[in-house]
């Protein structure tokens, strides 16, 4: 059958995380019940990363084998008219053989949000950690800057399902500071992510910003390798995965 690749946006607000599970709601399952209406049969999606619950995604990548004939746009919208309004399919388009969505990729990016003033906002809650104290951007950058490069990252997390290493590479990883919308956002591109890791990071980095400790304390968590060292994990609702990126 025909492999498909298609990109997916979607609010993770009201899904119990990307990967499907037993009695509960998730991004997968909502996207193979779509499926199933169309094809008459179950067809399992393959994505390129698990998301856990409330987290975001406006670049997550799948992939599927169906006996669709039809085009790929026509797929697409016969996909987006059965799928709730928090999910949409993106793009639609032909893949290789031998590509699968997750272990074809060489690098994922990843956006973290964050709202920083002492008034909370009600329209922005489930996409910003909601943070009073101020930050300091310097230090934030400082300490990401560490993060570059070749690192056992078993201090932010835990090795994945299939890839029980801990180490990963990271190509990039700043913050961006808008003072009008009093917001941060921290972006970090790499190889791969172990689970909680990015969350975790950026609950580590916002412990920086605030002054509770310094970027050589940074520096000694990252090369501790011990996963008690590090800050609390960041709430989910302000991470996004922005892209997933495959060789030509």
């Amino acid at each position: 059958m025909p492999k498909l690749k298609a990109v997916v946006e979607y609010d993770g607000s009201n899904y119990h995380g990307w990967q499907l599970q037993p009695n509960a709601t998730t991004v997968q399952g909502e996207i193979e019940i779509a499926l199933s209406r169309i094809f008459r049969e179950r067809i399992v999606v393959f994505g390129a990363g698990r998301t856990d619950a409330g987290v975001h995604a406006i670049g997550q990548v799948i992939h599927i084998e169906v006996p669709w004939k039809h085009s790929t746009d026509d797929l697409k919208k016969a996909l987006n008219s059965l799928l709730p309004d928090d999910i949409c399919i993106l793009n639609v388009s032909a893949a290789s053989d031998d590509f699968h969505a997750r272990h074809s990729a060489i690098s994922k990016t990843y956006r973290y949000q964050i709202l920083n003033q002492q008034t909370r906002s009600p329209l922005k809650r489930l996409y910003f950690w909601e943070i009073a104290y101020p930050l300091d951007l310097g230090k934030l950058q400082e300490a990401s800057r560490l993060l570059i490069g070749i690192h056992d990252f078993s201090s932010f997390g835990a090795p994945t399902s299939g890839t029980p290493s801990t180490v990963r590479k990271i190509y990039e990883a700043f913050w961006e500071k808008d003072d009008v919308g009093n917001t941060f956002s921290f972006t970090i591109k790499g190889s791969g992510f172990l689970r909680f890791m990015v969350r975790s990071l950026v609950g580590t980095l916002v412990r920086v910003g605030l002054g509770k400790i310094t970027v050589g304390d940074f520096a000694d968590i990252l090369r501790a390798c011990d996963r008690s060292k590090a800050g609390p994990i960041a709430r989910p609702q302000g991470l996004f995965l922005v892209a997933v990126k495959y060789s030509e």
